[in-house]
């Protein structure tokens, strides 16, 4: 594989271009990083404010080696909802904060114990599906956004024309482009879908003429309410995984060993800092972008200095309230273009993780893993235990009042855990 020098300070061409690399990766992002606090009734000027700090805590912590973006993590939508309507919002962002511990109990254990703990729990039989399912889980989301079947008032045929111009002009420039404009498939699509949008007559301008160029985001000052920070606190499980996940990834693409250096206990304390700082303002949890992680198969640009950029970004557009309503008048059928691609790329990653390890799935337990996995991910099989009746016991037996709903395990966290257990259960020699 060819290998592109990331060193922290590297030059990725002069400034302009790498803060023009940095504006995609925000554009990439910007999605999904407004998309949850819209579904979750939070301001999505606290998720950029977040997602901007963030990144740049991570690189703090990570001394800015690993080309990677935070932004709001799915994994909490149904949480925050929840936690939200029983516990009040600044008792769910106390709870969010919180979240943080459990990062940082996982960033001391593989201090501790090096990073071979991380190897032995998950070889490439056990990562490589659960990146592949990273992007393939998400599928749904880019197809129904390619169709206008998810948060657009555009029609079927209408959207079908503007996801296919975005993908088909990201996919021209990715392969045919030269110099400069192959670092920037993705903005050129954007941009491209973006006109045609605007020509059909579906960008409606009257909101980014009616926002205001300065606006202050609204601040929550968290509440600790014990029933909700334990509420909270198990489904860290979900993004620390899909971390780990993400940053073997990233590391497949770049040929750097992240997990060694800096450190999976780095990159795991610098998105806890993040989650911490995003919870004590009144933002949503952040965590590893998958989008990002296709950005990166596409550009081949891994400079971590654009990742700064894509935060002074972020941080810029929570307190400017035009830019913010130009980014917001993006039509969703447009990005969903650009993610069928970007998801599919994430897969893709997973793949190259087996083929490179020649994981032989001829091999009974390689391939029950790899299967069962694919198939629990991809199928959205949910685990859900209701947790009622342990707090009766605590109530009964120890006079404890919490208040505990339900522990659910879906995605990324259940792929994780039923690949580790399968990988530590099955025997490693096929017994004839």
């Amino acid at each position: 594989m060819h290998e592109v020098p990331i060193q922290a300070g590297n030059s990725s061409g002069p400034v302009w271009r790498q803060a023009i690399s940095g504006a995609q990766i925000l554009f990439v992002a910007f999605g999904a990083l407004v998309l949850v606090p819209l579904l979750t009734g939070l301001n999505p000027s606290m998720a950029l404010l977040g997602a901007g700090v963030g990144t740049l805590l991570f690189q703090l912590v990570t001394k800015r080696q690993v080309p990677i973006f935070l932004g709001s993590s799915f994994a909490f939508i149904a949480p925050i909802i929840y936690a939200t309507s029983h516990w009040g919002l600044p008792a769910t962002m106390g709870a969010l904060a919180c979240v943080s511990v459990m990062y940082f109990v996982f960033a001391g254990v593989i201090a501790r114990h090096g990073v071979e703990i991380v190897h032995k729990f998950m070889p490439p039989v056990v990562i490589g599906p659960i990146i592949m399912v990273i992007g393939l889980s998400l599928a749904g989301v880019a197809v129904n956004m390619a169709m206008g079947k998810a948060g657009t008032t555009i029609g079927y045929g209408p959207s079908l024309l503007l996801a296919s111009v975005s993908l088909a002009t990201t996919v021209i420039v990715s392969i045919f482009a030269h110099r400069f404009l192959k670092l920037i498939p993705i903005l050129i699509g954007v941009g491209v879908g973006y006109i045609l949008a605007a020509v059909l007559g579906y960008i409606d301008f009257s909101k980014v003429a009616a926002a205001p160029w300065f606006a202050m985001p609204n601040f929550v000052a968290p509440e600790f309410n014990i029933s909700a920070i334990l509420f909270m606190l198990p489904v860290a499980l979900a993004p620390a995984i899909e971390h780990v996940g993400n940053v073997i990834a990233v590391g497949g693409l770049t040929g750097k060993d992240y997990t060694a250096q800096p450190g999976l206990h780095r990159t795991l304390a610098g998105d806890g800092l993040g989650v911490l700082f995003a919870g004590m303002v009144g933002g949503p949890p952040i965590t590893t972008y998958a989008e990002v992680t296709g950005a990166l198969t596409l550009t081949r640009n891994f400079n971590p200095v654009i990742m700064t950029w894509a935060a002074v970004f972020a941080v810029a557009m929570a307190f400017v309230g035009k830019f913010n309503a130009v980014l917001q008048s993006i039509p969703t059928p447009v990005m969903g273009g650009i993610m069928i691609l970007l998801f599919g790329s994430i897969a893709a990653i997973g793949l190259k993780t087996l083929v490179s390890d020649r994981t032989d799935l001829e091999q009974p337990r390689n391939l029950v893993i790899v299967s069962t996995v694919l198939v629990l991910g991809i199928g959205g099989f949910v685990v859900d235990i209701n947790l009622q009746s342990v707090a009766q016991w605590l109530q009964s037996t120890l006079s404890l009042n919490i208040e505990l709903g339900s522990f659910v395990l879906q995605g990324v966290s259940l792929c994780g855990v039923v690949a580790i257990l399968l990988n530590l259960i099955l025997p490693k020699i096929r017994k004839e």
